[in-house]
């Protein structure tokens, strides 16, 4: 068929389905509204068929938009990746890289290295799809993500992992509880206190059920949070210890005034996991971002195991 649209549409068209609002949209792409909207009625002529659903007060996609914006968007990606690539990743060019994540990654290095990639790449725009671990798995193989970071789901047959780093579960009190004397404590100790427990709809509570498998006394939950820091208010509250991510905890300490305790055996642990779809060839402005998640110095979790492996 004869194309008669051009690159300059198919951007308006995604800066319209992002924010589902056209003088937002128009905005962004440097148009005037009406100078917007004839380029979204010359797509929609050009390829035939109704995109958008337009009212006074809202724009929302069709079926067949909804569709054609995934298309668009890789196609664009695809388009920008090539030409940074050709250019050395040039910072005068656009583009987008977007990663899908569960929010603890956020707080310990991927906010990081966001603020580097930025500085050296500042056109290229990065999108974080904060969401939980399960979510951040289907964001992935769906293809709404470049790439995720995760801390379950090493098994799943259409996604590739590695491990960046490693973490260590910790517990937390009130930092007037009977435990704030101790620098570290057991499991058995924690069952003689309210505890508070992640949902067993989270991969956190995954991880520790599975740690605390043979484990003969084990705490009981009084109260269960969907949230890490859910549970920190709660237990600055005077609710209950909690055991969570000790990069979460140590970040949050000083805010929601809790205590950190080191936790004995048997220790809990997760890997943060860099998750890439099966025989994915990442853009060249994905790749570079990739790139700089590798484990390194400045990059270290707290509560992280040391070289080797061997428990402290």
């Amino acid at each position: 068929m004869a194309i008669h649209f051009d690159l300059n549409d198919l951007q308006a068209f995604r800066a319209v389905a992002e924010v589902n609002h056209f003088r937002r949209a128009a905005e962004s792409v440097h148009l005037s509204q009406p100078a917007f909207s004839r380029r979204i009625d010359k797509l929609e002529q050009a390829i035939g068929v109704r995109l958008l659903e337009r009212s006074t007060r809202r724009v929302s996609l069709t079926a067949v938009g909804r569709d054609f914006a995934r298309k668009v968007a890789q196609l664009l990606d695809d388009l920008d990746g090539t030409l940074l690539g050709l250019r050395g990743l040039a910072p005068t060019r656009l583009g987008e890289v977007s990663v899908a994540c569960v929010p603890s990654t956020v707080y310990y290095y991927l906010s990081q290295v966001i603020r580097r990639y930025r500085e050296a790449y500042p056109k290229i725009r990065v999108r974080v799809l904060d969401a939980s671990a399960n979510e951040v798995l289907a964001a992935v193989v769906r293809g709404e993500a470049d790439f995720g970071l995760n801390f379950i789901g090493s098994q799943e047959p259409d996604i590739d992992f590695t491990t960046l780093a490693e973490e260590r579960f910790v517990a937390a009190c009130r930092r007037d509880h009977p435990l704030a004397r101790k620098r570290r404590t057991t499991w058995a100790e924690l069952a003689a206190y309210d505890f508070i427990a992640v949902s067993k709809s989270s991969g956190n509570r995954l991880l520790l059920d599975q740690a605390l498998a043979g484990v003969a006394v084990r705490p009981v939950p009084v109260c269960e949070a969907q949230h890490v820091t859910t549970m920190l208010g709660l237990v600055e509250a005077g609710l209950g210890v909690a055991v969570m991510p000790a990069a979460v905890a140590q970040r949050f300490a000083q805010l929601f005034r809790i205590k950190v305790l080191k936790l004995d055996e048997p220790w809990a642990e997760r890997d943060y996991l860099l998750a890439v779809r099966t025989q994915e060839v990442l853009p060249a402005v994905v790749q570079r971002f990739v790139d700089a998640l590798c484990p390194a110095p400045e990059f270290t979790v707290p509560g992280q195991l040391p070289p080797g492996g061997a428990k402290p």
